[in-house]
C-alpha cells in the first residue's frame, strides 16, 4: 500500500537552509514581546495591553468591514473575502494571533489592513511582506518586497522573491543580481542554485555547471549532482547529465524525486529497460507509488517519459521545492512554506510540491487550507486521487463525516479498482466502528490483487483488527497470521496478535516472545510497550508489569487503557490509592462504552483477590 511519507515529498539529503533571512524574515508565527515601532497615537492605544487580548480585537472596535476583491490605495490587493476589524491596532494583534495560530491567511489579511493605516511603518511591512508570501499573495509579497529591499538592499529574503521574479519573467541578468551576494559562499545553497539556472535560462550550461561545482561541502552532494544533472540535459550535453544522474541516484536510490528524474532521462534517451529497472528497484521499497505506476504504464506502453524540468522555471522551482520539503521535515515551518510558495509561484503545476504543501498545513492544523490546496492538484496527475484521500480524510478529522465518506465514494466510483482509495474507506469505516462494512471494503481490496504481496500485510492487518473487534476471533486470527507470513517481525502485527493472545490467555509463551520482539523494534511506542506489560500481569509478573505499564504511560499518558491497565498493576503490588488515581484518569479520559462499566466498579470495588492468572487456570478447568 502506499507510503504517503513517500508520495508527499521527495527526501534529499542536505543541511538546515544554507540561505539565512535572519532578522528580515520576522516570524509571525511567534508572539513578539513588543509590537512594530509605533507612528502616531492611532497605534498608541491598547498595543502594550498583551496578546491575550488578540482574541477580543476580532470584533473590537465597531463591528466588521467585508472587503471585496479589490486593490487598496496603496496598490495591495486583497486575495480573498475576510473581515477586518476598523481599528489598526486591532487589526495588528489579531495578525499576531491568527500567526501563532499558524492561520497564514488571517494573518496576511491583518497585516495588510494594519499596514495600510501606517504604510511607512518599516517592521510593519516587513511582517506584511513575510505573512503574503507564507500565505502565496504573490502579488502582494511582490510589492511589499520591493518596498523593503528599497529601504534595505541587505534584506536577503526580499531580495530572494525579487530575484524569483525575474526569473519568471526571463529576467535572467537581474535574477543574478539578486541572487549575487551569496554565490561565492559555498554554503549558500539556494542562492548558487538559482543563479546556476539563471545561466541555464541564458542557454550557458557551462557557466551553469560551474557555479553549482562551487557547492563543494559533502552535504550538499546529492543536490549538487541532482541540478548538475537536470541543468546538463536541459542543455543538451547528455553525457554529464548521465554522470550526474547516477551519482545522484547511486547515493539515494529510494529517494522518489532522484529514481524519477533519472528514469525519465533514460526513457528519454531510448532506454526503456534501464528505466524500468529504476522504476521497479524504487517500487520493491515503497510499492505502488502513483507516480511509479503512471511511469511503469507509460513505459509498457512503449511511450517515452518526458523530463518533469523542461525550462528555467521548472528547474529553478525544483530547487525551491527541494529545500521546501527538507525544511518541513526539519520543522522549519516558515522557512518551509516560503520555500513551497515561491517554488509553486515559478510551477504552478508541481504536484509534489502542492502535495507537500498540504501536508504542511495539515501538520499546522490548518485544514481548511490543506483542503484546497489538495484540490489544487491537476486533475491529469498521478498524484490526484491520493490528493482527494487525503481531502476526505481531513474531512473526517474536522467530524464531517458525511462529507468525508461522499467524497472517497466519489473517488470509488471514478476509479473502482484503486486500493489506496477502497483501503481508506475501510479505515474511515473502521474508526467508526462500522466493522463488518470494514471488513467487507477490505475484502475488495485484497480481491483486486492477483496474489498477495508484503505491502498486502496492512489490509490483512486493518482486516483482522476489524473482525477482532466484531468478536470474529478466529477469521481475525487468521488476517493477523496472513500480515505475519508476508512480513515477518512486523511489530504493530506481532503487538496485536500477542497482545490478543494474552487477554484470551492463550498461547502465552509465544505471545509474550512476540510481544518482547515488537518491543524490541518499537521501543518508544506506547501501545506496544502497555502490549508487554499487560503481558507480565496476565502472567501474574506483577513487578515487571508495573515497570513496564509506568514506561508506557511515559509514553502515551493520555490512552484511557493503559491507564486502566497501570490501575490494575499497581493494585496488585498494593497501591491502592495509586490505582484508584489511574482509573480515575482512564474514566475522565472518554474510555470505550463497554469499558467504562468495568472502570466505574473498580474504583467502587478495586479487584478482587483472584489472580488473572488464576481466573484463566479455572477456566480451563470449568472452574
Amino acid at each position: 500500500m502506499l507510503n504517503t511519507s513517500y508520495w508527499r515529498e521527495a527526501k534529499l539529503r542536505t543541511p538546515p537552509f544554507a540561505v539565512n533571512f535572519g532578522n528580515h524574515a520576522v516570524n509571525f508565527f511567534l508572539h513578539p514581546h513588543e509590537p512594530p515601532a509605533t507612528r502616531g497615537t492611532r497605534w498608541a492605544r491598547g498595543l502594550r495591553a498583551g496578546v491575550a487580548i488578540g482574541a477580543l480585537t476580532l470584533c473590537w472596535a465597531g463591528g466588521f468591514v467585508t472587503q471585496s476583491m479589490a486593490h487598496g490605495r496603496d496598490g495591495l490587493s486583497v486575495a480573498a473575502p475576510f473581515e477586518v476589524g476598523e481599528s489598526p491596532s486591532g487589526n495588528y494583534l489579531a495578525a499576531i494571533v491568527a500567526g501563532a495560530e499558524r492561520d497564514t491567511l488571517a494573518a496576511s489579511t491583518f497585516f495588510r489592513e494594519a499596514l495600510r493605516d501606517d504604510p511607512r511603518n518599516v517592521e510593519l511591512t516587513e511582517r506584511a511582506f513575510v505573512a503574503a508570501l507564507a500565505n502565496g499573495n504573490m502579488p502582494d509579497a511582490i510589492a511589499l518586497a520591493s518596498r523593503v529591499a528599497a529601504r534595505d538592499r541587505d534584506n536577503a529574503l526580499a531580495r530572494l522573491v525579487l530575484g524569483v521574479e525575474a526569473i519568471k519573467a526571463h529576467k535572467f541578468a537581474k535574477a543574478r543580481s539578486e541572487f549575487s551576494p551569496g554565490v561565492d559562499r559555498q554554503r549558500d545553497i539556494t542562492s548558487a542554485l538559482l543563479t546556476a539556472w539563471t545561466y541555464a535560462g541564458a542557454h550557458d550550461t557551462g557557466r551553469a555547471l560551474a557555479i553549482v561545482n562551487k557547492l563543494k561541502d559533502d552535504a550538499f552532494a546529492v543536490f549538487r549532482d541532482y541540478h548538475a544533472a537536470l541543468i546538463a540535459d536541459l542543455g543538451a550535453n547528455t553525457a554529464e547529465a548521465e554522470k550526474r544522474f547516477k551519482a545522484a541516484y547511486g547515493a539515494e536510490k529510494n529517494t522518489l524525486r532522484l529514481a524519477d528524474a533519472y528514469g525519465r532521462f533514460l526513457s528519454e534517451h531510448g532506454r526503456g529497460d534501464e528505466a524500468r529497472r529504476v522504476y521497479r528497484t524504487f517500487d520493491e521499497t515503497a510499492p505502488r507509488h502513483p507516480l511509479v505506476v503512471a511511469a511503469l504504464a507509460e513505459l509498457e506502453a512503449a511511450k517515452p517519459l518526458k523530463p518533469f524540468v523542461r525550462d528555467v522555471e521548472a528547474g529553478a522551482s525544483e530547487v525551491l521545492y527541494g529545500l521546501g520539503a527538507v525544511g518541513g521535515r526539519q520543522g522549519d515551518e516558515l522557512a518551509s512554506l516560503i520555500y513551497l510558495r515561491l517554488a509553486l509561484y515559478l510551477s504552478p503545476g508541481n504536484s509534489l510540491a502542492t502535495i507537500t504543501l498540504a501536508d504542511m498545513y495539515e501538520r499546522m492544523k490548518q485544514q481548511e487550507t490543506a483542503i484546497d490546496l489538495y484540490d489544487n492538484v491537476p486533475q491529469d496527475s498521478p498524484l490526484r486521487v491520493n490528493a482527494d484521500i487525503q481531502a476526505a480524510l481531513l474531512l473526517e478529522t474536522m467530524g464531517r463525516t458525511k462529507e468525508a465518506t461522499e467524497h472517497l465514494q466519489a473517488v470509488i466510483v471514478e476509479h473502482p479498482q484503486d486500493q489506496e482509495a477502497l483501503t481508506a474507506l475501510g479505515n474511515l469505516q473502521r474508526s467508526r466502528k462500522l466493522f463488518a462494512e470494514s471488513v467487507s471494503t477490505y475484502t475488495r481490496v485484497l480481491d483486486l490483487a492477483r496474489k498477495p504481496e508484503k505491502s498486502d500485510w496492512l489490509v490483512y492487518y486493518y482486516r483482522g483488527v476489524a473482525n477482532e473487534r466484531r468478536k470474529n476471533w478466529p477469521t481475525a486470527e487468521a488476517d493477523l497470521k496472513k500480515a505475519l507470513e508476508l512480513f515477518p517481525d512486523q511489530p504493530l502485527v506481532l503487538n496485536y496478535l500477542g497482545y490478543s493472545w494474552v487477554d484470551q490467555g492463550v498461547n502465552l509463551d509465544e505471545a509474550f516472545k512476540m510481544l518482547r520482539r515488537a518491543v524490541d523494534l518499537r521501543a518508544r511506542d506506547g501501545y506496544v510497550v502497555d502490549s508487554l506489560g499487560w503481558a507480565y500481569y496476565r502472567l501474574g509478573r506483577y513487578d515487571e508489569a508495573v515497570k513496564e505499564l509506568e514506561k508506557a504511560i511515559d509514553l502515551k499518558p493520555s490512552d484511557p487503557v493503559i491507564n486502566d491497565h497501570l490501575g490494575d498493576a499497581y493494585w496488585r503490588v498494593n497501591r491502592k490509592i495509586e490505582a484508584r488515581f489511574q482509573w480515575n484518569h482512564a474514566r475522565d479520559m472518554n474510555p470505550d462504552a463497554e469499558d467504562l462499566p468495568k472502570i466505574l466498579d473498580k474504583i467502587q470495588n478495586g479487584l478482587s483477590d483472584r489472580s488473572p492468572v488464576a481466573s484463566e487456570q479455572a477456566k480451563k478447568s470449568g472452574g
